[in-house]
């Protein structure tokens, strides 16, 4: 029993330890603030660059629902015109699929668009 009582004090960190620095008392109510603890993470550059990333992801999809739902077709019938089932369109527009070139042609050309990759 009392090894067992060890073990428990050795764990590596508590939730409330590592958020400490992250609470605010609002209204008498302790609340995480998810800001700050973003606003440390951003000063990290692989996570910054994760972050990026899947904004990057997000506007596409975005772009994508959008358009889609312009041109008043549903996610079944866009599915159908690109030859994938409805729930690929669900997980494309939600962000959660990488999408080729090959992909996004699809798309566009199923929702009478051009498609264009542009840097700057």
């Amino acid at each position: 029993m009392g090894n067992r009582v060890k073990k428990e004090n050795n764990r590596k960190s508590c939730p409330a330890k590592v958020f400490r620095k992250y609470l605010e008392k609002v209204h008498g109510v302790t609340l995480i603030n998810f800001s700050r603890i973003i606003e440390d993470k951003m000063k990290n550059p692989k996570f910054a660059r994760m972050v990026e990333l899947e904004k990057k992801k997000l506007e596409v999809s975005l772009a994508i629902s959008d358009l889609r739902r312009k041109k008043k077709i549903s996610q079944a019938e866009l599915a159908k015109r690109i030859g994938v089932k409805q729930s690929a369109v669900g997980r494309i527009e939600a962000g959660e699929q990488n999408l080729t070139i090959d992909t996004l042609q699809k798309i566009a050309s199923a929702l009478n668009k051009e498609l264009t990759v542009c840097f700057s």
